[in-house]
């Protein structure tokens, strides 16, 4: 059995009896990066229900909710570090990604958002109009 030492298990599973919630905060560690014209952003979260997955955009700001089912009572449990229950996390977005076409991907554990880039913040060409004026030199 491998064991690791954590001077808190003791004060988290105390928290977790007493308040019936962990002293550690719920997260979902993401990855971020753009590729070209759209950002990607992936989320851990092995062993949730799939169709607890829940997303929502309100302007510019994305949730993500997601649960974990609570573990079965007849378990004699050894280590229970996972959370369960019901976790979210939000994602401020920048004005220039198009929230309309957001697209969502879950598999093998990790949620995938492929975020792409508005067109009216893409780099584009201005094209200049020229106006050329024939000169003639006025003799006095």
């Amino acid at each position: 059995m491998l064991m690791r030492t954590d001077p808190f298990r003791d004060l988290d599973r105390l928290t977790q009896q007493v308040f019936g919630t962990s002293a550690r905060p719920a997260v979902m560690p993401m990855d971020a990066w753009r590729d070209g014209d759209e950002f990607f952003v992936e989320f851990d979260l092995p062993g949730i229900d799939p169709d607890s997955l829940d997303l929502d955009v309100e302007r510019n700001v994305i949730t993500v909710r997601a649960s974990r089912p609570e573990l079965d009572a007849g378990r004699s449990m050894i280590a229970a570090e996972r959370t369960r229950g019901v976790f979210s996390r939000q994602l401020f977005l920048g004005e220039n990604l198009d929230t309309d076409r957001i697209q969502a991907d879950y598999r093998d554990g990790v949620l995938r958002l492929t975020i792409p880039v508005a067109e009216q913040a893409k780099p584009r060409k201005i094209e200049v109009t020229r106006h050329d004026r024939e000169h003639q030199a006025i003799n006095a």
